[in-house]
């Protein structure tokens, strides 16, 4: 620990002696300081011991000694050596009443005891101290080193916890905790997520530090209810792939610190080890993904053996995940699948699922669990998309990914993965002509037709089919396209169309020759009927 005036106090070779403050002499000294101002507090930081022999004090002034020590204490020193001996034989009893009133600890240094000397003193506690902490620390470093060698990121954290009498714990890419020490650690923990959040927005390194808090969930002698916490960000990229966070009851000492940066090294040293072993297991993926819309199950599951094997045996579904190029470019040039990718491997880790993610050129593909929580993480993931986008706040000015739009298949196995890969794109499709972000495939065979018919060219098509029999109706001599849409709902039953129309059913025969007439075409044709049922539809929607 750094000297303090006990310590100076109980030195041998300096003889001091307490003439005022003794109940305040377990105080840290950063500093021994020999000053003869009569203000000396422009010069001062804070903590240290000032040397003094009133040379240019009137130190038998009641009120003038009050005002120095006064401004003395606000400065933050920490004490006061008073040497006598040398211009007053004692200390002037005005000095010691102000400094008794203050509260300021007041030091005795005899004559035959030079400031130097006290410098030397302190210099001397503050190197042996410092020398401590780094020997701490490389001890430390050494045990963090051991226990993630042998026991991962979870030996690390309780290694570090244990040496800065604290807790720790390890965030994911989402802000999610995957590990903490010690295990009550972990509900504290998940309190931090917005903070998290917040770390994770700005480029890395970055750090924070969030003061109290409430403390953890649990009662007894070791309960801390107003911890400091720190946060750092993980990982080398633009993005930082995880957190970790330090709690403590009090500022961290040196030691600690060493300890502290000695485990953002190892794990960040861990996570990009991990985005290496990622990359190339993505590379099988990707070998695997291929094999499967080759209509090559047998060897896709021989390629993916333990890695993705259990994906391949159970029912999986296909993601198709697509964004504009203005969607990269406002992402500041990055990936514009970051989140959703992020979103869906967090959720697949934390629930021991294995999940297969491929970048396909300007798509992302994946295979997941059906009725996994990485399907319940892209639905989750694209649904606040699609609201921040309703609410207008996401845009190219945003960097978030505005043209992000998602597919996904029905259920599917390894034999049926081509056509579940025709499934997503489907529905990526039609979440586009739609405005949406995410379509599953199931909600178009739940669905009706008829929203397919919301395209310009579909109503095109329908507009120049029926424009002939709009024109006719017109010029006032029938109401042909009226009478057309009757027949037709009716499935050609005469009387029941007339009666829907108020005509009799001879007018709405000679109405429906006129319609092939003037259309050139049989409606005893069923595909002309179901084009024009279809034509009525796509322009009855507008």
């Amino acid at each position: 620990m750094p000297p303090t005036l006990a310590s100076l106090v109980h030195h041998s070779a300096l003889k001091l002696t307490v003439r005022a403050g003794e109940d305040r002499l377990d105080v840290p000294v950063r500093w021994a300081h020999v000053s003869e101002l009569a203000d000396p507090v422009p010069y001062m930081e804070g903590g240290e011991l000032l040397l003094i022999t009133a040379l240019k004090l009137d130190a038998e002034d009641p009120e003038a000694m009050r005002r120095y020590v006064r401004r003395l204490a606000k400065s933050g020193v920490v004490g006061l050596g008073f040497a006598v001996g040398v211009n007053y034989e004692d200390i002037p009893k005005a000095l010691l009443d102000a400094a008794e009133e203050e509260g300021l600890p007041l030091l005795e240094v005899p004559r035959r005891t030079p400031f130097l000397a006290i410098s030397k003193a302190v210099s001397a506690a503050i190197a042996a101290d410092q020398y401590r902490a780094v020997t701490a620390g490389f001890a430390a470093q050494r045990e963090l080193t051991k226990q993630a060698l042998t026991d991962g990121p979870q030996g690390l954290l309780r290694a570090l916890a244990a040496q800065v009498d604290g807790w720790a714990a390890l965030y994911d890419a989402s802000g999610a905790v995957v590990a903490a020490a010690p295990e009550w650690a972990g509900r504290r923990a998940a309190r931090l997520t917005a903070e998290v959040e917040r770390l994770r927005e700005r480029p890395a390194p970055a750090s924070a530090v969030v003061g109290g808090g409430g403390g953890p969930e649990r009662s007894g002698p070791d309960d801390r209810h107003d911890d400091r916490v720190e946060l750092h960000s993980l990982g080398t990229g633009r993005r930082p792939r995880a957190a970790l966070a330090v709690g403590t009851a009090s500022a961290l000492g040196t030691a600690e610190r060493y300890a502290v940066h000695s485990a953002i090294a190892l794990l960040t040293l861990t996570t990009e080890r991990s985005r290496s072993l990622h990359a190339a297991q993505q590379r099988i993926g990707a070998a695997v993904l291929c094999m499967l819309l080759a209509g090559e199950p047998d060897h896709a599951r021989a390629v993916a053996g333990d890695l993705y094997g259990a994906l391949l045996d159970a029912p999986f579904r296909v993601i198709v995940a697509d964004a504009t190029p203005a969607s990269a470019a406002a992402d500041g040039g990055g990936d514009p699948f970051d989140g959703l990718t992020e979103a869906v491997e967090s959720a697949a880790a934390r629930a021991g699922e294995a999940v297969l993610v491929v970048p396909e050129g300007d798509r992302l593909v994946a295979l997941v669990a059906d009725e996994g929580a990485a399907v319940a993480a892209c639905a989750q993931y694209t649904a606040a998309l699609e609201s921040a986008r309703a609410a207008g706040d996401v845009g190219p000015e945003s960097g978030d990914e505005d043209g992000l739009v998602v597919g996904l298949s029905a259920p599917a196995g390894p034999i049926t993965a081509a056509a579940a890969y025709k499934q997503s794109e489907q529905a990526l499709s039609v979440a586009r002509r739609r405005g949406r972000v995410f379509v599953e495939h199931e909600q178009l065979a739940a669905g009706s037709v008829l929203p397919l018919l919301a395209d310009d060219a579909v109503r095109a098509f329908a507009d120049g089919l029926l424009r002939a029999l709009r024109e006719h109706d017109a010029t006032g001599r029938g109401d042909l396209v009226a009478s057309l849409r009757a027949w037709l709902s009716r499935h050609g039953q005469w009387d029941a169309a007339a009666a829907d129309l108020g005509v009799h059913r001879h007018t709405l025969r000679y109405r429906m020759r006129r319609v092939e007439e003037i259309l050139g075409r049989s409606l005893d044709d069923p595909d002309v009927r179901m084009e024009l049922w279809l034509a009525l539809k796509a322009t009855s929607t507008e």
